[in-house]
């Protein structure tokens, strides 16, 4: 791999975090399609890499003070475009559409060279220890609103 940089909790751009997969056997169903249900470990892999790209981990943020800070989906709006397949490689895209008050909204996209598979959008819950809500620090939602902006026209 001379010559090429490879991270694997993939790569923040202009466009947001993007994070490549491969499809193994165990993620699809008896037809050889991916199961629908296998898209949302390949979002969460991509929210939690984003979040390590960003240089935030979430156990220091759980134990960052008295009240702790965690992140839960709280919800998720799903369409789903065309199947992937065993061996497939494909790009996850993460981008923060809004990150304030006690939530986030994050625009995730699952494609396959180029072509779009699935289009989400997940609104996360900024909760504390005892999974009440919480305030997003300001210098945490600066951060998650640093990039990806440029492809919602903000």
């Amino acid at each position: 791999m001379s010559g090429t940089t490879f991270s694997i909790c993939g790569e923040l751009k202009a466009q947001g975090h993007e994070l490549v997969q491969r499809v193994y056997y165990e993620d699809t169903d008896f037809s050889g399609a991916v199961y629908h249900a296998r898209y949302l470990h390949f979002m969460e892999r991509a929210r939690t890499d984003y979040l390590r790209c960003l240089g935030v981990e979430q156990s220091s943020l759980f134990d960052s003070d008295a009240e702790g800070l965690a992140f839960v989906v709280h919800r998720m709006e799903i369409d789903f475009k065309s199947p992937a397949r065993m061996d497939n490689i494909l790009t996850i895209r993460t981008v923060t559409e809004k990150a304030g008050g006690a939530k986030m909204v994050l625009q995730q996209a699952v494609e396959r060279d180029g072509a779009p598979l699935i289009a989400a959008k997940v609104v996360i819950a900024v909760v504390n220890r005892q999974g009440r809500p919480r305030r997003l620090p300001e210098a945490l939602a600066a951060r998650f609103l640093a990039k990806g902006q440029e492809i919602l026209g903000a």
